[in-house]
């Protein structure tokens, strides 16, 4: 009996060590869980830190894109403004000044048709220097607008300031030159206003064909020595 009650003691205490022993695994485990568990926490709002750091600097380099973008583009209006202002104040009266180019012809006409060497009564020449003080007085204001004459008569043909109307015959010129002014052309500052209708040289045909008949005579004269050669 008594190495029963013994034996029964010792499986007792064995039962308690090791009772003691899965305790002791289980609070390691505990105490491992535990420090795996406030080590996570941290490390998600790192993560978390720096992901709203990287968005933030995403959106300020966005934010400093659109704003250079926003910059030109106000820029640009403004420059185009200011070119739009300009242009409106130089060229704003472009039309009137077309309109009043008119009447300037016809007193350009009617001062052209007065013969200079016939005698006049008082009252005609009255007439005209009243006339050419009006043509005076319009040149004037013109050239006050920035209007002025295009200077045509003996220069080159230019199609962008020239309108040919008809070609005169000269043998003493060059061709594409400027003989006769039917309407004179007007620049508006750096604008063509009205283009000059104007009359241009051009070699007389007889000309033109005897030129090219020395030229056809003198090839072949020199085909002929090549072949005596």
């Amino acid at each position: 009996m008594e190495k029963d009650k013994e034996q029964i003691e010792e499986e007792i205490n064995e039962s308690h060590k090791s009772q003691d022993v899965d305790d002791s695994k289980e609070d390691n485990i505990d105490e491992i869980n535990s420090e795996n568990f406030d080590e996570d926490p941290e490390s998600e709002e790192e993560d978390i830190k720096e992901t709203e750091e990287d968005i933030l600097k995403e959106e300020i380099k966005t934010l400093k894109e659109e704003k250079i973008r926003v910059l030109a583009e106000m820029e640009n209006l403004r420059k185009r403004f200011e070119r739009e202002k300009v242009d409106s104040i130089k060229y704003g009266s472009v039309n009137f000044a077309r309109d009043i180019l008119s009447p300037g012809d016809n007193l350009e006409r009617a001062l052209s048709a007065i013969n200079e060497e016939e005698e006049h009564p008082q009252s005609i020449k009255n007439l005209i220097e009243g006339l050419l003080m009006v043509k005076k007085e319009l040149s004037t204001a013109l050239e006050k607008n920035g209007i002025t004459k295009i200077d045509s008569l003996d220069k080159k043909f230019d199609p962008n300031l020239h309108q040919a109307m008809m070609e005169i015959e000269n043998n003493d010129l060059d061709e594409g030159i400027v003989v006769q002014e039917i309407q004179t052309g007007y620049m508006m500052h750096d604008r063509l206003l009205r283009p000059a209708m104007v009359g241009v040289s051009k070699k007389p045909q007889k000309a033109d064909k005897v030129e090219s008949d020395k030229e056809l005579k003198s090839d072949n004269d020199d085909s002929e020595k090549e072949a005596k050669n």
